[in-house]
């Protein structure tokens, strides 16, 4: 399908030069933001330490360095997406980068946990605002073939984010303080804005007014979700499953009832969406033809998926190092967890814009799949040869491959959803998609503890050391101690593997009633 075909002016070469320009603009707002999404994953602990918390007694709060974050980061994308469609890409983009800056100031400015807690979420917010935006550019300046390249090039560009922000966290820790990733921030953010004014495209594409009260529901739907997964998701905050506690739901973000909060919010936003469908009094924050295609819809499942998979990778390898490592210094273990994520997340980016351009020539479904089952592959691999004794190298390859088989599968997953997107709906589509990827790093985060918690106290239970006074007691007990959280952390691999192959019958099947549609 062409340009005239839909309504658009079509493209000379000239014309194609310079689209490239807001693209990577947007490209670049998008790598900031993802390396503030990741940096924190290998210098959380000296940030804990300077603002005077002690773990474990302090783990539900430092957990919320992270979980602000990511919570914050979900819940900004639907109504950003939707806005940029009915007041132009420009606006959200520079609005966002604004904010995005504001939380970088007020970070290392302060000692306060709660003050750096308000920081953190109004980064997040401006940071996950960027995203849909630039997955929208994308749309709106290319189609077909060139738009799954345009989508694979943003998708190796956020992932090369999460290459760096580990990376460069560890840096940070081992040679300046964390202060320097937000300080940094700034004038980053500022160049983003002024690159944005002058070539990211101001036109407004969709039509009406915000539905307020749509995107009030879903925002407190994706909340209420996030914080009841994330409440019982500790272990990004520790060095060792032995710093896990159990204890009981007594505060209100770690009870029940936020569930159905979440629930009622999402049936309530539902409703409301379909009046406005009706009615046409105004747009919907989500477009109904991206919920109701097949393709799509089996797309953001497979992306969620693809999320809780994911995460567990990158949560667990800096675990897993801390524990194996535990002689090395903070340092030491940081530059290390960082060196081998990199290995995960640089294949990422690869295979990122390697999917777009298998999208442009084989279709969304194909690259998908093959994905999807290297990426089983993969995590089978993490799930049993890892150990204590795993050299380096291995680790780093086997990584190697989940992230091969993951960068495969995001892309066309994201270009499904974009596609099927009407001209006005495409930045709320592309925040959708997003945020079903994100909602499975959140419910990722709580499988992990789950079991962490369940297996570590399981397999504690059944050691049999040597008497207290026994001369061989205290390497006994270290050696144990490290034994069963390997063996906890590597049974995560091979879940996160599971929901790999549900992602795998969720593909096949989307593509079968597609076909036969």
């Amino acid at each position: 399908m062409n340009r005239l075909v839909r309504g658009e002016p079509a493209i000379s070469g000239g014309d194609r030069r310079r689209d490239q320009l807001p693209l990577w603009v947007v490209a670049f707002g998008v790598f900031v933001a993802a390396d503030d999404l990741m940096v924190v994953s290998t210098m959380l602990r000296p940030i804990v330490d300077d603002l005077g918390l002690i773990l474990p007694d302090d783990l539900d709060s430092t957990a919320w360095v992270v979980n602000v974050y990511l919570i914050a980061y979900i819940a900004s994308m639907p109504l950003a997406g939707r806005l940029s469609d009915i007041y132009g890409r420009r606006s959200v983009f520079v609005s966002s980068l604004v904010l995005f800056a504001i939380g970088s100031v007020i970070v290392p400015a302060t000692d306060s946990f709660a003050v750096l807690l308000v920081g953190r979420g109004l980064s997040a917010i401006g940071g996950g605002a960027l995203v849909p935006v630039a997955l929208a550019v994308a749309g709106d300046l290319h189609i077909g073939a060139a738009r799954s390249r345009a989508i694979g090039m943003l998708g190796a560009i956020e992932t090369l984010g999460w290459v760096w922000g580990p990376l460069y966290g560890a840096i940070l820790v081992r040679f300046l303080t964390w202060q320097w990733q937000f300080y940094l921030n700034v004038p980053l953010a500022l160049i983003g804005i002024v690159l944005g004014w002058k070539f990211v495209d101001p036109v407004a594409r969709g039509r009406g007014r915000v539905d307020w009260a749509g995107a009030t529901l879903l925002t407190i739907g994706l909340v209420a979700l996030n914080v009841a997964l994330l409440s019982a998701a500790k272990i990004q905050s520790i060095s060792g499953l032995d710093q896990l506690t159990g204890g009981d739901a007594d505060r209100w973000w770690e009870s029940p009832w936020l569930y159905f909060v979440a629930i009622t919010a999402f049936a309530g936003f539902a409703v409301i969406e379909r009046r406005l469908v009706r009615a046409g009094t105004a747009p919907p924050i989500v477009g109904v033809g991206v919920l109701r295609g097949r393709t799509p819809v089996a797309a953001m499942i497979v992306n969620g998926l693809v999320g809780v998979g994911l995460v567990i990778a990158l949560i667990n390898v800096p675990l897993f190092i801390n524990i194996v490592e535990s002689s090395s210094g903070i340092g030491s273990t940081a530059v290390l967890s960082g060196v081998l994520l990199t290995s995960l997340t640089a294949t990422m980016a690869v295979t990122s814009y390697l999917g777009g351009e298998l999208s442009g020539r084989l279709g969304n479904t194909t690259p998908t799949i093959v994905g999807i089952v290297i990426g089983i592959a993969g995590f089978a691999m993490l799930g049993t040869t890892w150990s204590a004794d795993s050299s380096h190298v291995l680790m780093a390859l086997e990584l190697a491959v989940v992230g091969a088989g993951i960068g495969l599968v995001l892309t066309p997953t994201s270009a499904a959803v974009v596609d099927a997107a009407a001209e006005d709906e495409r930045g709320s589509a592309a925040g959708l998609v997003i945020v079903f990827r994100l909602i499975g790093f959140s419910i990722g985060l709580a499988a992990v503890t789950a079991w962490g918690l369940h297996r570590y106290a399981e397999l504690r239970d059944a050691l049999e050391l040597p008497g207290l006074g026994d001369p061989g007691y205290k390497d006994a007990a270290s050696s144990a101690a490290i034994e069963i959280t390997t063996i906890a952390l590597t049974e995560t691999f091979i879940g996160a593997g599971l929901a790999l192959l549900v992602a795998l019958v969720v593909a096949v099947v989307g593509r079968k009633r597609t076909v036969t549609s």
